[in-house]
């Protein structure tokens, strides 16, 4: 046998019916497959949270919310009372809170990692939201931010954000990368009713309208992407490279997984999602990426509180493989010959 029929042999010879731990059968498969082993260990997992904030928000009427919302998120991520801090804590997995590009000087705040390229973005209705410099930069720091944490022992990652108006980026994001019409794209975000759906989904219509023909990855990660949704772009190509495991949130990460899909298709190969968001877009987004979910639940929140809340399961898919008696180590009859 191959390694891949060596695999799904131990999973299928494990003292159950052929496939009757579903999903986690699939997942114990995918790890397994991304370390080449039958055996694979979960080591250190961790969240990182990246905030920014968006020009666009400033100008168009596209959040219920303000801008200083973002920073004062932060400074509850960093107190500990968002909902990522407690289920980072109930599941033990280590949370870094990092300042992408928020519109407020935080100084050397305790807990909080530096990694602003500005602060926010431009207003992409007028210009795009980066430079192409700038947005490399960020790419390149979150790759950086990656290799810290896999030095620090970590082989299973996730990524959260946290940016007033990047519904607004994801749904442009999504359009651009998917070709799916834009009103195909948006949804409620922070809670907007269906009039102001509308509203938002004629700011973004003008906004692609001013920025027409592009079809570079990068190009359109600068025009309409934020410095968290890029930063975590990179993380995702880095976490690929360095072969961990990368549980993948909802629609605001998906959309940068959309980047690093287009700029490396294999990414895919080291994801899991955790689950499928209540965002209208984020549907289409994981039927373009082939992409099953493990939870199903309504979730939109974002901050990597899905990948948080799938960890459990990862870890009930991996135990199982690595604990649960085979047919033949428990001397228990396969079925009737």
């Amino acid at each position: 046998m191959n390694f891949q029929e060596t695999l799904q042999h131990k999973i299928d010879t494990k003292t159950k019916p052929l496939g009757s731990l579903g999903i986690l059968e699939k997942i114990a498969f995918k790890v397994g497959q991304i370390q080449q082993t039958t055996s694979p260990i979960l080591s250190k997992p961790a969240i990182l949270v990246f905030a920014g904030d968006h020009g666009i928000v400033n100008s168009e009427p596209v959040s219920p919310f303000p801008q200083e919302v973002t920073t004062q998120m932060v400074f509850n991520f960093l107190n500990g009372g968002a909902a990522i801090n407690i289920f980072c804590k109930q599941h033990h997995i280590h949370l870094k809170i990092i300042d992408a590009g928020v519109n407020y000087d935080f100084g050397k705040t305790p807990h909080l990692i530096d990694a602003k390229i500005n602060k926010g973005t431009a207003d992409f209705s007028v210009q795009p939201a980066m430079s192409i410099e700038d947005c490399k930069k960020a790419i390149n720091k979150g790759k950086e931010l990656v290799t810290k944490q896999f030095a620090e022992g970590t082989n299973v990652i996730g990524f959260g954000e946290m940016g007033i108006g990047n519904t607004s980026s994801a749904s442009l994001l999504m359009s651009a990368y998917t070709n799916t019409d834009i009103s195909k794209c948006v949804g409620k975000g922070t809670g907007l009713n269906n009039d102001a759906i509308r509203v938002k989904t004629a700011v973004l219509r003008k906004s692609q309208e001013a920025h027409p023909n592009i079809t570079d990855p990068l190009e359109i990660l600068a025009t309409f992407g934020g410095y968290e949704i890029a930063m975590i772009t990179g993380a995702i190509l880095q976490a690929k490279a360095l072969n961990m495991t990368i549980l993948v949130d909802g629609f605001i990460v998906t959309s940068a997984l959309l980047a690093a899909h287009d700029m490396e298709p294999s990414v895919t190969d080291n994801c899991i999602f955790s689950h499928c968001s209540d965002e209208q877009g984020h549907t289409k987004m994981l039927q373009f990426l082939k992409a099953d979910v493990i939870l199903n639940i309504g979730l939109r929140l974002g901050e990597g509180t899905g990948a948080a809340l799938a960890y459990p399961l990862v870890q009930s898919a991996v135990n199982f493989l690595n604990e649960m008696a085979s047919f033949e180590s428990a001397s228990v009859t396969n079925k009737l010959s």
